[in-house]
């Protein structure tokens, strides 16, 4: 199966989204980079593997009557951003989402999303690496 979600198709989000800790209202990063199974978000801080988070994404009235989507998930991988020593690159696994909520969430990666161009792949390509 891990195998299996390698193969999720993967997009650059070009839409500014704040992901927040839900528990605490902290911004934790904006979203970078949507899979249906999980994303990557950019982060001022690194935040530890495997930790797990209830996160928030406010939403747009163009994707959703909600005006957030609320979720469990972990992190997967944290490093600092190749290009930007001063950011760090997250990937985050979705964990527990509600199916109305998951279906605004695959909304978001259809709508915001630019479909990624083909390049040399990378540990770092993968949420699940």
């Amino acid at each position: 199966m891990k195998e299996e979600r390698r193969r999720l198709a993967r997009k650059n989000f070009s839409y500014y989204m704040r992901v927040l800790d839900e528990s605490t209202g902290e911004i934790i990063g904006q979203l970078s980079d949507i899979s249906t199974g999980g994303f990557k978000i950019e982060s001022s801080t690194p935040i530890a593997v495997g930790k797990d988070f209830q996160l928030r994404i406010d939403q747009t009235s163009e994707i959703s009557n909600k005006s957030f989507l609320s979720f469990a998930a972990r992190v997967k991988w944290c490093q600092i951003d190749p290009y930007d020593p001063t950011i760090y690159n997250v990937g985050f696994e979705l964990v527990d989402m509600t199916p109305a909520d998951y279906d605004v969430f695959v909304k978001m990666f259809n709508e915001y999303a630019a479909q990624k161009r083909a390049h040399h792949k990378t540990n770092s390509d993968y949420i699940w690496g």
